[in-house]
């Protein structure tokens, strides 16, 4: 395939030279193997908190009620010091991703994920060690920061790394390390759940292998052109363009397109947190906050944390609750692959109208099961028991395959390189923070709302379906200096982004 330039004659997109080589794809597994310490918390957190050992040490009066409860099965582990436990990850991790985003440029893409690896490989140990409250809290703030930093990175290290025409499956290689981190995190809860005293430290200190896996793999590969050029290190970064794209490959094109991308970026003097808030930027900053807010609209995230204790009140016993748990890491394997596979082939729209779909199907039906057999005192029977797991489980595939992946490949692609890192920063912390406040408050409002919190998430997928139809240009295919093309394009975001080749604002 000839190299070309960012724009061919004709205003169409062009292709670059490259395509799957070796190093490319070995360097874009082990950046995106950084998900694995995302899917294994949060699987590890569920898990832990519903261990009988866990509970005696740190939350004795809890386990008195759980054992005791009798007259409202939704209310019966609505206790906010063991939501703390959880949720104070994700205020750490908000806090970790916006200061990442400000000291990027410094450190690099590479830079920022050996840190937030190492952060998260500290919080483990300390974790596994805790012999109080403050000791637990202490880890999870330090693995909390440890996720900002490296959510804040990989995604776009990978959107900057890989060939335009694999793009989004490779950016789809990090919701299937969370994937994947999950479903481990639930077979091992489910294996040191029989240790009696002490299985609960298993659980948290493994965390120390995957953020050991991701230092180690940030050692050893190259940083992205885009950030090696930011720091003026022109030469590395056409060495690192040339090795990712194989050594018979004629890169003049693309990295001249990295640096014209790079020079635009310098013309600006101020910072990219106060560049985005301009009138040209708005798309991005829209995008930026709308996704992670429908995001956690979908109502995965808390049923990811709390799916143990969600399979304990609607019957399942401890085992089979943990069972049910690692069925649904399987399905959300399942749907990132669907996913990688259908993304760069059929378009991202398509799997946010599928994906919606699927989902509000599976949130009402789950209303009108939980609705009808769950009362006061009551427990739901083993048939309905089965048959609302099976509908999590489609639930799980069917976010995996659309705003699971999506989540991390749109975001990641779409914005400019001077405003990349902010864009990113603001989408990841944004995440974080309402993860913080989902993992605090969802207990307490399912003891409130009880069968009407999946009507609440219900109506919500209807709204940003709509939205990512409407608003989200396609980007299938599309070179990452070509975005602000395809953004004057589009029916509605042309009307504020400049054509920067062409210099005239679309209309």
């Amino acid at each position: 395939m000839p190299g070309g330039s960012l724009l061919n004659g004709g205003g169409g997109m062009a292709e670059y030279g490259g395509g799957l080589t070796f190093p490319v794809v070995v360097t874009c597994l082990m950046a995106a193997s950084g998900g694995l310490i995302f899917g294994y918390d949060i699987g590890i957190s569920g898990g832990v908190s519903e261990m009988e050992s866990f509970l005696k040490k740190f939350f004795p009066g809890l386990l008195k009620t759980t054992a005791h409860a009798s007259k409202d099965v939704y209310c019966m582990y609505n206790d906010q010091a063991l939501t703390a436990f959880t949720s104070s990850l994700y205020a750490f991790g908000m806090v970790g991703t916006l200061v990442a985003s400000r000291v990027t440029r410094r450190f690099g893409r590479q830079g920022i994920m050996l840190i937030g690896g190492s952060m998260f490989l500290v919080g483990a140990l300390v974790n596994a060690a805790a012999a109080n409250i403050a000791m637990l809290i202490i880890g999870r703030m330090l693995l909390g920061l440890g996720l900002g930093f490296s959510g804040q990175a990989t995604p776009v290290y990978l959107a900057e790394m890989s060939p335009p025409r694999w793009r989004g499956g490779f950016i789809s290689g990090f919701p299937l390390f969370i994937s994947v981190g999950y479903l481990i995190a639930n077979l091992i809860n489910y294996g040191t759940s029989r240790i009696p005293g002490w299985g609960w430290r298993l659980s948290l200190g493994l965390a120390a292998l995957p953020a050991a896996v991701m230092v180690a793999g940030a050692m050893f590969i190259p940083d992205t052109p885009s950030s090696l050029v930011l720091r003026g290190k022109h030469d590395l970064a056409r060495a690192a363009l040339q090795r990712v794209r194989g050594k018979g490959v004629d890169v003049d094109a693309e990295f001249s397109d990295i640096l014209a991308a790079v020079e635009h970026d310098r013309k600006n003097d101020e910072g990219a947190f106060w560049r985005i808030l301009r009138r040209e930027y708005r798309p991005y900053l829209i995008l930026s906050i709308a996704f992670p807010v429908f995001l956690n609209l979908t109502g995965v995230a808390v049923t990811a944390f709390f799916s143990p204790i969600l399979f304990r009140t609607v019957g399942f016993g401890s085992d089979a609750a943990l069972m049910g748990a690692i069925m649904l890491g399987l399905m959300n394997i399942c749907g990132i692959l669907g996913s990688g596979f259908a993304m760069d082939r059929y378009g991202r729209r398509l799997l946010f109208m599928i994906g919606g779909a699927l989902m509000f199907t599976c949130q009402v039906a789950m209303a009108s099961i939980v609705g009808a057999q769950l009362g006061n005192g009551a427990k739901m029977a083993k048939g309905y028991a089965v048959t609302v797991l099976v509908l999590t489980c489609a639930f799980s595939a069917s976010f995996s395959w659309s705003w699971g992946a999506l989540y991390w490949a749109i975001p990641g692609e779409i914005y400019p390189v001077e405003v990349r890192s902010a864009g990113q920063g603001v989408a990841v912390a944004l995440n974080l923070g309402l993860n913080f406040v989902q993992a605090q408050c969802f207990l307490a409002m399912l003891c409130c709302f009880k069968y009407g919190t999946f009507l609440f998430y219900a109506s919500w997928l209807v709204v940003m379906t709509a939205f990512a139809v409407a608003f989200v240009p396609e980007t299938r295919g599309v070179p990452l200096e070509s975005m602000g093309h395809v953004f004057a394009r589009h029916w509605y975001w042309g009307r504020f982004v400049k054509d920067q080749k062409f210099g005239v604002t679309s209309t």
